[in-house]
């Protein structure tokens, strides 16, 4: 049994390191599965050796991020314990200052790789699974870059390809029929800033949420211009979307090309993108993986469940005999697929 203490005389600092209703101590204790104890000037982690240790480095971090910034917020405690519990010497060094000392911090070492491209380069596509923080990081990253003046305007664009054609069947205006589609957006936002400060933003058009379509013809200048779910856009589209940079911005695009709505044999925009523009200076390509999923922690076997699935189904597509085509019949081409298509 292995135990570790530490000291700690501002009972102020105390309140906001245990969280309400110790509620910070709680989640320590049962991310590292330790005992903790908390006494009047000092708390104390009991447990298996490897568990103190990692579960004293994550309150030693939240000790750090509290003394620099002064407050702590639930969403910083969660960025650090899963960090921590992902990777035992997980250093805080690489986070980004979303609201004035309130940090979100990669929570795993390819989180941490996306974090720097997006830093080193004007356009990087981001491509993995759901829960992986594409977006959620994406939009971090826009807000400091606003903060520090290096923007005056954040766009979030998403193609609405559910909605289609069916726009106009839905109840409400324009803005409300294809609000749905962009909700996971605010979400982010609304998780980082206070609601009243977004709505702020939003009435000035700083921050700008719109679908995907609504950019035809636009330039943008000293904005950092998001387009999420990047895999549902077509190869035109995702022209349209990378031609409408101006200068002293950023382009980050999100996507799943695992999870495409596109009409059957259409080709992904996205998937198209990282065919032709690898290479290209400036470009960066982030491949997350399942281990950088961040969700609930079923959501990492869902996604390999499904892709256990995939891979046993072209499995057994494969091994299939190929049907012999009709002699008076030429053999179907998809367009989007032959070399020398051009968006």
């Amino acid at each position: 049994m292995a135990r570790q203490q530490f000291e700690i005389e501002d009972t102020d600092a105390a309140r906001t390191l245990y969280g309400e209703r110790d509620q910070h101590l709680r989640m320590l204790r049962d991310v590292f599965d330790v005992q903790v104890v908390a006494r009047e000037g000092a708390v104390s982690i009991s447990g298996n050796t490897g568990s103190v240790e990692a579960a004293s480095r994550a309150f030693d971090l939240m000790q750090r991020r509290l003394c620099e910034s002064h407050h702590l917020r639930l969403y910083e405690v969660e960025d650090i314990l899963d960090a921590v519990a992902r990777d035992p010497g997980f250093r805080d060094e690489l986070r980004v200052d979303v609201r004035g000392g309130g940090y979100v911090t990669p929570r795993t070492k390819g989180q941490a790789r996306y974090l720097r491209a997006i830093h080193d380069h004007d356009i990087v596509f981001s491509i993995g699974p759901a829960g992986t923080g594409k977006t959620y990081l994406a939009v971090a990253m826009a807000l400091a870059a606003l903060r520090a003046g290096e923007v005056k305007k954040i766009v979030l664009a998403r193609p609405a390809v559910e909605a289609g054609e069916k726009l106009g069947f839905l109840p409400g205006d324009l803005r409300e029929k294809v609000n749905p589609y962009l909700r996971p957006l605010y979400d982010a936002l609304n998780d980082m800033l206070d609601f009243s400060q977004v709505q702020k933003y939003i009435a000035r058009d700083v921050i700008e949420v719109v679908p995907m379509a609504f950019m035809r013809g636009r330039t943008l200048n000293r904005s950092f211009v998001i387009l999420d779910e990047a895999q549902n856009s077509t190869i035109g589209q995702m022209k349209m979307f990378l031609t409408r940079l101006g200068q002293r911005s950023k382009g980050i695009i999100t996507g799943d090309i695992t999870q495409t709505d596109l009409p059957s044999g259409q080709m992904s925009g996205l998937r198209h993108a990282e065919r032709i523009l690898h290479g290209i200076r400036g470009i960066a390509f982030v491949r997350l993986e399942r281990a950088d999923i961040v969700r609930h922690r079923l959501v990492e076997r869902i996604v390999e469940a499904y892709e256990r699935n995939e891979q046993q189904h072209h499995g057994r597509a494969a091994s299939a005999p190929a049907p012999e085509p009709d002699a008076d019949e030429p053999a179907a081409t998809d367009p989007n697929l032959d070399s020398g298509h051009t968006p």
